[in-house]
């Protein structure tokens, strides 16, 4: 994204010479995809991209080294899929040995159903349909789970059983990226199945889980609010949302609905001006965190980078450079970045994940820079749930699975980018109009509103 050529080629040699995955190791099959698998497939596709639109990324002698080693991860991996009643992967593999002994039969829904989009690009490159068939097969079931009343899906399932096990459905912990990915694998492979998924789950997020006014900028009632409530009733569960949330406006920002996503971003913003960072969990009736720590986390800023680039407000520049300050002014360490302990104290803790690099940092140096080849060069790219970069290519629609599953025809036909509709509040796929570009997205009044609610006056 930088361009820094020598030193991306002197990392992807590293990782080529050092790294081998026949380890006796036990992985999370959802971290080792979204930040392993994720990684190499990303670095791969950009080695290989015939335009080069960051300056000159080839490795000299390369030989799909990277691919083959993606390839050697999600075979090990491929284990957790196996002797499961119902599809939905185990939690946890072994890279060496399979599914440790007496493995957990419970996982969370993001866990189990955010593998589609890794697994289904390695698929399509080796011409392998295997890894997007196990993909597709766990978001099918966890899909066919969801509650025939509110149409929602809970937050933890049994495997063997499908009975869930927690009951509560949100936008944040164990079930974030599974939205982000029905939508997401849309625009990568352009199955009409995973839009259809998508617009009922969005449905079934704005009948339950939000509260508030029906409109983001006029009318009375309180700021729209996204809560937890229970899979079955729709019954409000707790009244805390957690920071992961904040990647929500992003995703609205995607399907178009780009007025709610300036409301609920101006909320989660609010609370970062109050801390300087996003508590874990933040109780919004209380006003006070409820798990205070802040571990980097990129979900507001990816937010915002993605409102920027939908709005062109310069008002998100200013929230970027807020966030960039209180990075620089409450975690920055000797050697890197530090979570925060707790947000209210800025105590800190010797540790900095590796999605504050890849997601963090890389938003907030987009969100800044305009020029950037990602905007610039003509080509579409979308980033994966761990910030990684991949182009929306045409090799990414070719199908494998009129041959794996020859009655589905009609559920996986090609849909047409025009068709593509949010089912939401405001008009679809419209940006901001351009009159309201210097103005505060949000009126005062609203943006008040929403400081008083969090405690800020």
């Amino acid at each position: 994204v930088m361009g820094n050529s020598s030193e991306f080629q002197k990392a992807v040699k590293l990782v080529i010479d050092t790294v081998s995955f026949d380890k006796d190791s036990t992985v999370q099959v959802f971290e080792a995809t979204i930040r392993v698998l994720g990684s190499l497939l990303s670095a791969h596709i950009i080695i290989t991209d015939t335009k080069q639109p960051f300056g000159d990324m080839t490795i000299k002698d390369y030989d799909n080294e990277l691919l083959h080693m993606a390839h050697d991860l999600a075979v090990r991996l491929l284990p957790a899929f196996e002797n499961t009643k119902t599809g939905i992967p185990y939690p946890r593999v072994n890279l060496k040995k399979g599914v440790p002994a007496n493995s957990n039969n419970e996982t969370c829904t993001a866990g189990a159903g955010s593998l589609l989009v890794e697994f289904g690009i390695l698929s399509r490159l080796l011409g392998d349909s295997t890894f997007e068939w196990v993909a597709r097969r766990a978001v099918k079931a966890l899909w066919n789970l969801r509650s025939n009343n509110t149409g929602l899906l809970g937050n933890v399932v049994n495997i063997q059983t499908g009975h869930w096990v927690g009951k509560q459905s949100g936008l944040g912990a164990g079930s974030d990226s599974f939205y982000e990915y029905l939508l997401k694998s849309y625009i990568l492979f352009g199955e009409r199945e995973d839009l259809e998924m998508f617009n009922d789950a969005y449905r079934s997020i704005q009948n339950h889980l939000r509260r508030g006014r029906e409109a983001c900028n006029e009318g009375e009632g309180d700021p729209p609010l996204y809560v937890n409530v229970n899979m079955f009733t729709g019954q409000l569960m707790n009244t805390w949302i957690d920071s992961l949330q904040a990647f929500f406006p992003g995703l609205q920002v995607l399907i178009g609905d780009v007025e709610d996503a300036i409301c609920l971003h101006a909320f989660y913003y609010a609370i970062w001006k109050r801390y300087g960072a996003l508590p874990e969990r933040y109780n919004w009736q209380l006003q006070a965190p409820d798990v205070p720590f802040y571990p980097l986390r990129p979900e507001l800023v990816e937010s915002t980078y993605l409102l920027y680039q939908a709005t062109k407000n310069p008002f998100y520049l200013h929230v970027g450079m807020d966030i960039l300050q209180s990075l620089e002014k409450y975690t920055k360490a000797k050697c890197g970045y530090a979570t925060l302990h707790h947000v209210v104290e800025k105590t800190k803790e010797d540790r900095m994940e590796s999605f504050f690099l890849s997601e963090t940092c890389k938003y907030l140096y987009l969100l800044f820079d305009e020029e950037n080849p990602v905007h610039k060069s003509g080509n579409k790219y979308m980033f994966t749930t761990e910030g990684h970069i991949v182009s929306v290519d045409k090799r990414f629609r070719d199908s494998l699975w009129r041959d794996t599953f020859p009655g589905e025809e009609d559920s996986t036909e090609k849909i047409k980018s025009n068709e593509l509709k949010a089912v939401n509040f405001s008009s679809n796929c419209n940006r901001v109009p351009d009159e309201r570009r210097y103005l505060l997205p949000l009126k005062s009044n609203y943006m008040r509103q929403i400081d008083r609610m969090v405690g800020l006056i």
